[in-house]
């Protein structure tokens, strides 16, 4: 038997894939006991396991290319176990492997140490966030609006308005009216999460949409992935198929706005350190909250302004919203503490986040249903080619878009954006096309006018 005091210890997860092959080679075990196996797992000195992080999308991957079997360090059989029909070998040692593919009695052998856990010193995390329902809210009808419409399409939103109005508060509930995520989602964030090394011994699948608030300070490897030594996902891929908040957006690094920008645009984000490169899925809700001014109480049309701020100090702090991030964002809202005549709807009541759940679950339901066989599940995802050739507005919706685009008000990428909202809008209310009132509630999202009157209307029909 080869010592495994050979096996150089820095190929981490292929440390164990190699002695077995070293072994096969040297006729110690057969080539076919191997035969559409994955072996993943680093060796220790003394021939022990060592778990590895990314073991659940190294078995995804495998499962697609036919391998059914994978041996694993023993902690981390129940993560590999998540993928449907793969039969899972957790072992503690090169010797028990030698064993169970030779057919001879499985050694004793000291328990594999798990990773170290990333969660030794967290606090509640998201999951804080079951307790928070949009009933809670008082007033605000059309940014709740705006919400379900964000959740209903996966669009991303920003939110504006002076210190206190409710913007954490709103953002917060987002994930509320979220659906639980199906099977490929629950698999391709779980996946993320463990190349991430946020994965513990005996966690199962995750089901619920996660939510992220990393704050200002936050380096760009942190957010948008990298590292030293080895690529990891960052915050905006961690929140894949969830929503990553970002309050005080203007006080983030400049270099960290301007990277924003691919995943804002394509869902996805590429890091490359030196030789290594890596591409992960970022198609999670980007929630931006800002204040109007650098001490956050200005409001020009409310009766509570006392900003003291000049304009030249207003202007330089708006203006770390660089355009091309700004162009990317589909929905803007500007929010102002509720006062008596804004406080509820009339006629209306407030709904709970399992009520507006229901409506954005079935508003998924339709776009999944329209898109199927296709690379992309919500409207946001949509490519502008096959959108305009395959979902096209009615006539005098496009005749308006491209008005907008040629008076200015709209850039052709915000006409797109537009164009996606109006489709989310019609699937709230169970359209099999958009009509012009629905292009017009889009276009009143996307440029932040008012929406009251807007959501009435729909309310009422």
């Amino acid at each position: 038997m080869v010592s495994p005091c050979v096996i150089d210890t820095r190929t981490h997860a292929y440390a164990l894939a190699i002695a077995l092959a070293v072994l096969a080679a040297c006729g110690d075990i057969t080539q076919r006991s191997l035969s559409d196996t994955l072996v993943i797992g680093e060796l220790t000195l003394t021939g022990g396991l060592r778990s590895v992080p990314g073991v659940l999308p190294m078995v995804m991957a495998a499962s697609r290319r036919g391998f059914d079997r994978v041996i694993v360090p023993e902690p981390q059989a129940r993560e590999a176990a998540m993928v449907p029909g793969m039969t899972v070998l957790g072992m503690r040692s090169l010797a028990q492997v030698r064993a169970e593919l030779r057919g001879d009695p499985v050694p004793d052998a000291p328990p594999v140490a798990a990773m170290s856990g990333s969660r030794l010193i967290e606090w509640r995390g998201s999951g804080r966030l079951t307790e928070h329902d949009l009933a809670d809210l008082d007033g605000v009808p059309d940014v709740k609006y705006a919400l379900e419409v964000a959740a209903a399409g996966g669009h991303h939103l920003m939110l504006s308005g002076p210190k206190g109005s409710g913007k954490t508060s709103l953002a917060e509930r987002l994930p509320g009216i979220l659906p639980d995520l199906s099977l490929e989602e629950s698999l391709e964030l779980t996946a993320i999460h463990s190349l991430a090394g946020a994965l513990e011994p005996g966690d199962d699948r995750l089901v619920r949409p996660p939510f992220f608030a990393p704050h200002h300070d936050a380096s760009k490897a942190s957010l948008l992935g990298g590292g030293t030594g080895r690529v990891r996902p960052g915050e905006v891929s961690r929140a894949h198929c969830g929503v990553l908040f970002l309050d005080e957006f203007p006080l983030f690094r400049s270099d960290v706005i301007d990277a924003l920008r691919q995943p804002l645009e394509s869902g996805e984000v590429t890091i490359a350190r030196g030789e290594e490169s890596a591409t992960y899925p970022a198609r999670g809700m980007v929630v931006m909250a800002c204040n109007p001014c650098p001490c956050g109480e200005y409001a020009a049309t409310h009766p509570g302004n006392k900003c003291t701020c000049t304009q030249q100090q207003r202007h330089h702090y708006q203006r770390r919203v660089t355009g091309p991030v700004h162009d990317r964002i589909d929905i803007l809202r500007h929010v102002l503490p509720p006062t008596s005549s804004t406080s509820s709807l009339p006629g209306g009541r407030r709904e709970s986040s399992l009520e507006v759940r229901e409506r954005v679950a079935a508003a998924r339901e339709r776009q999944h249903a329209r898109y199927a066989g296709r690379e992309w599940r919500l409207n946001s995802q949509v490519p502008s080619a096959p959108l305009a050739r395959d979902w096209p507005l009615p006539d005098a919706g496009q005749a308006r878009l491209e008005k907008e685009v040629l008076e200015g008000r709209l850039s052709r990428r915000g006409a797109v954006r537009v164009h996606r909202l109006a489709w989310t809008v019609a699937d709230l209310h169970g359209a099999d096309t958009p009509s012009m009132p629905d292009l017009d509630t889009a276009f009143r999202l996307r440029m932040g006018e008012p929406l009251i009157e807007a959501v009435l209307a729909r309310r009422a029909s």
